[in-house]
Formats: structure tokens, sequence, C-alpha cells
């Protein structure tokens, strides 16, 4: 991106939306100007303008709950920019994983049709909990308990699904490969990789066969 192409507003301006790299949710919209474009790049993590302050805002330099930027885009008329995050916690003051948690008219957003949808579901959820650490939650423990114990878990099912494959038992295969589907998953989600890179390398590993 080019920051030369940005088409600021009369105020120097332009909307930000930011957004779950990994779950894909609108996390929440706010502004930047020039430096505070400059200096999100410069230090990977959002900063925002707070029109109301007046003020560069660097989010979550108080509350921890920053957001490590996994990408910035502008729109086709540049004048609209989305940036792509990793949170590290909720995106709304009010302590949501996402400022737009209210629906006032129609339906609440329905799950796409498509086979693999469960897998978009559990990147979102994951994501949330990642950030939120609800209490008795099994994924937030797993969060809290950090990268060694998510690993040494992806590690126990890996072996469970082999000696289910060496067992021949297509049901007990089943269930443990999707044990190790979703505490892959989790891995991802507590190392801030989204799932579109692998399937992305996946894609490209593909193409050159």
């Amino acid at each position: 991106m080019n920051i030369e192409d940005i088409q600021f507003d009369e105020q120097g301006l332009v909307p930000a939306i930011l957004q779950d790299a990994q779950s894909k949710e609108v996390l929440t919209l706010a502004y930047m100007n020039r430096e505070a474009v400059e200096k999100s790049m410069e230090t990977g993590e959002t900063v925002l303008y707070s029109r109301s302050r007046q003020e560069l805002w660097h989010k979550g330099a108080t509350s921890g709950n920053t957001q490590a930027i996994h990408s910035m885009k502008y729109d086709c008329d540049q004048d609209a920019v989305l940036v792509q995050v990793i949170p590290n916690g909720p995106a709304c003051h009010k302590g949501d994983y996402s400022c737009f948690s209210t629906t006032f008219y129609g339906k609440q957003t329905e799950p796409a049709d498509h086979r693999y949808q469960i897998l978009d579901e559990l990147q979102r959820v994951l994501s949330e909990r990642k950030a939120t650490l609800p209490e008795g939650s099994y994924t937030s423990e797993m969060f809290q308990n950090g990268v060694d114990r998510i690993a040494k878990k992806v590690t126990e099912e890996a072996g469970e699904v082999i000696i289910a494959a060496k067992n021949d038992d297509q049901e007990e295969l089943t269930w443990e490969t999707a044990d190790l589907l979703f505490h892959t998953l989790m891995l991802l989600t507590d190392r801030g990789l989204p799932f579109d890179d692998v399937l992305r390398a996946l894609e490209e590993r593909h193409q050159k066969k």
C-alpha cells in the first residue's frame, strides 16, 4: 500500500475498518490521519485518531488490548482503509469482542451454507475466546496455559489419530481427527496465524505440482 494514494478528507481523516484477520469479524470503525497510518505501519499495531480528543490513540496502550496488524488495504476509491488485525483482547471499550454486537434490524447473521462453514465458525469462536477469556471455558483455560500446553495437546491428538488409523476404527478415527483439527486451529489462533494463510500455502503448493 502506498500511503500517498490514500484520499484523506478535508479534515485529514480516513475511515478505518478494523477486522479480525482470523475470524473475519468486523471489530470496530475508527479513523486515521496520515500520522496514525504511518505510526501503525512503523509499530505494527493499530494507531488511530480520536476525533473527540483530537489526538493519536494507540489502541490498547492503556487497557493492554492491543491489535497486531496483519495487513492494511484501501478500497477502490482509496478513501477507506481496511486494517486486518490479530486482537490481544476485546476490541470494544465495554469489554465485548466486537463493537458491532447488537442487531437492531433484521435477522442475526446466519452462517453461510457450505460444507466447511464449521471451520469458519470455529475460527470465529476461538478468536473471540482468546480475546475475552470467559470463565469456565475450556478454550480460555488452554489459551491462558499458553502455547506449550496447546502444542502438547496437538501432539497428543496426532498420536490418537495414528492409533485410530492403525486400529482401522472409522468412528474413532473420525472423532480423533476432529479433535486434532480443533486443537490445530486453537494453536494457530494462539500464534496469531490466520487459517487463510495455511490454505493459501496449500493452493500455492498445489499449483506448483
